[in-house]
């Protein structure tokens, strides 16, 4: 089955984005690959916009920037043709890569952000109506020239975060969590960065990425105000004492249920009524559970005072516990 897309609003960005895009049929998506089928989800429901330059509207910039135009590859539908780029398939190949110059630099992020304004044209020339099956392949197809550019600058800027990590290396915080906040500041930075401006790539995350780190230790800051101890699992309160003495309370309360059931502590019947009522011992009643009464409302069962009736309960209740000490406790 094919992932299911439906219509999505999408707020109008400052590149001009739709204010909605309708997915192709369903039988278009059925024949994409799963790959794509989550591109094109990420494509039609976040908002795809792009770092302008100037170089985009100079005649025969795509081949510039891709060695040819783009012709989707019959094999993959949904690529395009690919030059061999020498840091893409040095990147792509584990190579040490040597730091970029600004040009070489300029480049990459010129094929990034061309990519995307040519995602985002297409899903404006299709505002409010339905991709078609051409026109989900060329959004795919840069899509794809999209995330693999990304990934180029990435990987060749992640040494950057750990160099930046290893210098600022803050106390009582893990290093590891250093370097994923980093990481994500690289991220943000190369879909920000404008590289028209004239300016390195590093000039522009290392500050990124220098905030990163402070809001890592601000969030250590407030954890440690609210926990100032590491939590150490031997140091933890075992419960055995508290499950052992909820145990011990639910076999008191057995026993003592069939020590006045059986009356095996000797009561007279006024006592066996006293604390009947007083505890609401009985049977349940017809309207109900029977309800614990009052002094003065179990006197008037037996016709004496409360005080009195005090007296008889406490005196049931010594010979109750004098039977339960012998019987349970004691053992």
């Amino acid at each position: 089955m094919g992932m299911q897309l439906t219509e999505v609003a999408r707020p109008k960005g400052p590149v001009g984005a739709p204010t909605s895009v309708k997915p192709p049929w369903d039988a278009v998506i059925r024949g994409l690959a799963a790959e794509d089928q989550v591109l094109l989800t990420k494509l039609l429901t976040e908002p795809t916009d792009y770092v302008d330059h100037p170089g985009f509207a100079k005649p025969g910039v795509e081949r510039e920037l891709f060695g040819d135009e783009a012709k989707l590859n019959r094999v993959l539908a949904t690529r395009f043709f690919e030059s061999n780029d020498p840091i893409s398939t040095a990147v792509a190949a584990g190579e040490r890569v040597p730091t970029l110059s600004y040009a070489e630099e300029g480049h990459l992020f010129m094929r990034f952000n061309y990519a995307r304004m040519q995602a985002a044209s297409i899903l404006r020339e299709h505002a409010g109506k339905r991709l078609t099956a051409a026109a989900t392949r060329r959004l795919l197809a840069w899509g794809h020239r999209m995330l693999a550019t990304r990934s180029v600058i990435v990987r060749l800027n992640m040494p950057l975060v750990l160099a930046m990590a290893k210098r600022t290396r803050l106390s009582n915080i893990d290093f590891n969590e250093m370097v994923s906040e980093g990481n994500m500041a690289l991220l943000r930075s190369v879909e920000k960065f404008d590289c028209s401006r004239g300016f390195k790539f590093s000039t522009y995350s290392c500050r990124a990425i220098l905030k990163s780190f402070s809001r890592v230790a601000m969030r250590a800051s407030r954890y440690r105000g609210k926990f100032p101890a590491e939590f150490d699992p031997a140091m933890e309160r075992s419960d055995y004492l508290d499950r052992k003495r909820d145990g011990l309370v639910a076999d008191c309360v057995d026993e003592l249920k069939e020590i006045f059931l059986r009356n095996l502590a000797g009561l007279s019947e006024v006592e066996r009524t006293v604390i009947s009522e007083r505890f609401a011992l009985g049977e349940a009643s017809f309207g109900g559970p029977t309800l614990p009464k009052t002094l003065e409302q179990v006197g008037h069962i037996i016709g004496v005072t409360k005080e009195r009736v005090r007296q008889i309960q406490n005196n049931a209740l010594k010979k109750i516990r004098v039977t339960l000490e012998d019987r349970f406790l004691a053992a």
